[in-house]
């Protein structure tokens, strides 16, 4: 017991009051740590990430959840942890110590992830903080390979007010470290698959001064399958409604009223896509020419039926003019009958009228004008009734416009199915590039 009571008792205390450690002393909170001021201060940085939160296309924002270490050495502080019973790291309040004022460049939201109240600072001067952020940074995504795409955010960060002749940024680990470490701790990636994180320090000056940085990349590739079986499958699925359509028959008026389905079930996914993709991606994606190089062959197939229905109703349509033209001639033939008979029978009473009563030479002169008027009509109509003859005989034959309608159903056809698999292989291939 004696042994025991004559150990010493040490306790954190006794290190702050040893470092005189306290809100009032300016030599810790006010200015950089540093004994001379043309020494820079040197910031290592490391970057783990925890969960990728959101992706946000249509706005490109990128939400993830990170966990951070920011160290730096303070010139001031340093102890002998034997004269302290061992300790060699003590923890204190952040307002006690001076920070470096480093930030996200891309944040686009307050930070509202709890951090922690405290640093850690070791018997060398070293301090540590860590700190667990909710990241809600700007992103510029392609979207061109959607939803097969790959998309690369930064994460940089970087000094507001120091520059790089007084504070420096160096990163803690290199990629392959940080992404072995966050692929380790990753506990949630939503529709995105992690890929790995780059490592870049650089620097960016301005007139008045140039300033370090640090870019995290963080690279992910989107899992297509949600979209896969929500979207373009069910495209596919139309497209071959719209091929096996090329078998229903024209003549049951059905085949216009399922291609005008067909297309309108196009045009909403088409604005479902509108909702999805943002509006200032640089390039049109794949999956937008897609869906208008399909909605096109739909269109054309429409085209096609209208043109097919068209022709063979226009030969239907043949055989009752034909028959038009028959009763107009079977018509005129009791007229011409009519108008001979009357002829005759008025030629007999002129003759008999003439013989019995002598009229006038004035009079036979005017029955010779009617009868020379009656016998240009009669030949008119001879005429007439030639050249209806010869038309009737030079009209086409009986189906013929149902067998070129027939033809060009099957050309473009077959020319449609060609187009249509040479398309959808290159756009494989495309998305698979």
């Amino acid at each position: 017991m004696g042994q025991l009571s004559s150990e010493k008792v040490c306790s954190y205390n006794d290190v702050i009051q040893y470092l005189n450690l306290s809100k009032d002393n300016n030599l810790f909170t006010l200015t950089r740590p540093v004994k001379d001021w043309r020494d820079p201060t040197e910031v290592y940085i490391e970057v783990f990430l925890y969960a990728i939160l959101a992706v946000i296309e249509k706005s490109q924002i990128f939400t993830a959840f990170i966990w951070t270490l920011t160290s730096w050495e303070n010139e001031f502080i340093s102890w002998d942890p034997s004269q302290f019973c061992g300790i060699s790291n003590i923890s204190i309040p952040r307002e006690l110590m001076w920070e470096p004022d480093v930030f996200i460049f891309e944040a686009t939201d307050e930070d509202k992830s709890q951090r922690s109240p405290y640093l850690y600072i070791l018997n060398d001067g070293t301090v540590f903080v860590e700190d667990d952020v909710r990241a809600v940074t700007s992103c510029r995504m392609n979207v061109y390979q959607f939803p097969f795409d790959t998309q690369t955010c930064n994460l940089t960060f970087g000094a507001m007010i120091h520059q790089v002749d007084t504070v420096r940024l160096i990163p803690f680990s290199n990629s392959s470290r940080a992404t072995e470490l966050s692929q380790q701790v990753l506990h949630s990636q939503g529709d995105w698959e992690f890929l790995g994180m780059r490592v870049l320090n650089s620097s960016f000056g301005l007139d008045r001064g140039k300033w370090d940085q640090i870019i995290y990349e963080i690279s992910m590739k989107r899992r297509p399958e949600l979209y896969v079986i929500n979207f373009l499958l069910p495209i596919f699925f139309f497209l071959l409604l719209d091929i096996f359509s090329f078998f229903i028959s024209e003549t049951k008026g059905e085949k216009l009223g399922f291609k005008v389905t067909i297309i309108l079930g196009i045009s909403v996914l088409l604005l479902i896509l509108n909702e999805i993709l943002p509006s200032s991606s640089r390039k049109p994606p794949l999956i937008a020419n897609f869906c208008i190089a399909i909605f096109a062959f739909m269109l054309l197939s429409l085209l096609e039926t209208i043109l097919i229905t068209y022709l063979m109703e226009k030969d239907s349509a043949s055989p009752a003019e034909r028959g038009l033209k028959g009763c107009e001639m079977l018509s005129s033939e009791p007229s011409r009958k009519a108008e001979t008979e009357g002829y005759q029978e008025h030629n007999s009473s002129d003759e008999l009228l003439a013989t019995a009563e002598h009229v006038s030479m004035k009079a036979l002169n005017l029955e010779s004008r009617e009868r020379h008027l009656l016998e240009s009509i009669l030949l008119e109509l001879q005429i007439l009734h030639n050249s209806l003859l010869s038309s009737t005989s030079e009209d086409t034959e009986p189906g013929y416009w149902t067998k070129l309608a027939e033809k060009i159903h099957k050309v473009f056809f077959c020319c449609y199915l060609a187009s249509v698999v040479v398309f959808l292989v290159f756009m494989f291939l495309t998305w698979a590039a």
